[in-house]
C-alpha cells in the first residue's frame, strides 16, 4: 500500500529542486498534492509530469510571504480534494550576507520567505488540519539552522529560527495530533546551490566537510520528508532530522 494513500498535502517551493522532488515522490506514494510556487510555468510542468505518471495534483501560483495567497492555496487545496493532511513548508532562498553587507532590505526579504512563509502556513493549514482529526507539517530548515555558516547570516538566522519555532508549534498543536518536525539538509544539489558547487573550490571544500564521498540530491532530503509526512512517523514531533551526510558530526 503507498504509505501517504488517502492523504492530501501541501507542498510548497515545488517547481523545482527539493519541492519538486518531494512533490513527485508523494505523489507517488499515493498523496494528492497541492504543489506551490511563483514559478507558474516551471511548477505545471511538474504537475504535468506528476499526472502523466497516473497521481494527482494541482499546481497553485503562490508567495509565501503573503497570507492572502495563503489563504488561496489553501482554499484550492480543499476544493480540489476536500481535505488537507500535509503540509511542507519547503520554499526559501539564501543570499550571501555578511554584517559588512548587510541590508534591511536582503534581510526582509529572506525572513519573508523562510519564516514568516512557514509561521503564515502553519497558521493557515492548522483548521483544516483539525476538521481532518490531525496532520503533519514539516519544514525545511537547514543545517545552518544548527552550526555557524560562514556568510550566511540572514539565511542562518531564519532557519535557526524555524528550528525552534517547529518545536514551540509541535508542542502547541499535540494534543490536536497534529505533529511538526523539521528537516536540516546539508549540501544539496540543487538549482539554489548550482552556483557554488559550480566553482570547484567551493565544491571541493563542501565535499570535504561531508563524510559521505558525495553531496546530497533532492531525493536524499524527499525520503526524509516522506517518512515524517507519514503515519510510519505517527509518535514523532518536536524532533528535528539531519540528513547532511555526516556534515555536523565531524
Amino acid at each position: 500500500m503507498p504509505r501517504l494513500e488517502g492523504k492530501v498535502a501541501v507542498i510548497t517551493g515545488a517547481a523545482m529542486g527539493q519541492g519538486a522532488a518531494e512533490a513527485r515522490l508523494f505523489a507517488r506514494e499515493g498523496a494528492k498534492v497541492v504543489a506551490t510556487d511563483l514559478q507558474l510555468e516551471k511548477l505545471e510542468q511538474v504537475v504535468a509530469e506528476i499526472q502523466a505518471e497516473g497521481g494527482q495534483a494541482i499546481a497553485v501560483k503562490h508567495n509565501v510571504a503573503s497570507e492572502e495567497d495563503w489563504k488561496h492555496v489553501i482554499e484550492e487545496g480543499v476544493k480540489a480534494f476536500g481535505k488537507i493532511d500535509i503540509l511542507i513548508n519547503n520554499a526559501g532562498i539564501s543570499t550571501d550576507q555578511t554584517l559588512d553587507n548587510l541590508t534591511m532590505e536582503n534581510w526582509n526579504k529572506v525572513m519573508d520567505i523562510n519564516l514568516t512563509g512557514a509561521v503564515l502556513g502553519m497558521k493557515l493549514v492548522v483548521p483544516e488540519m483539525r476538521k481532518a482529526g490531525g496532520g503533519s507539517i514539516v519544514n525545511i530548515s537547514s543545517v545552518a539552522g544548527i552550526v555557524a555558516m560562514n556568510r550566511t547570516n540572514g539565511y542562518t538566522a531564519s532557519k535557526g529560527a524555524l528550528r525552534v519555532l517547529s518545536k514551540s508549534a509541535a508542542a502547541e498543536l499535540a494534543k490536536d495530533y497534529i505533529r511538526v518536525n523539521s528537516v536540516h539538509p546539508g549540501v544539496i544539489e540543487t538549482p539554489m546551490t548550482v552556483k557554488e558547487i559550480a566553482n570547484e573550490q567551493v565544491k571541493g571544500w563542501f565535499q570535504a566537510e561531508t563524510m559521505l564521498p558525495r553531496l546530497g540530491t533532492a531525493d536524499d532530503i524527499a525520503y526524509g520528508v516522506l517518512y515524517l509526512a507519514s503515519d510510519e512517523a505517527s509518535f514523532v514531533t518536536g524532533a528535528e532530522l539531519v540528513i547532511d551526510g555526516g556534515w555536523i558530526a565531524k
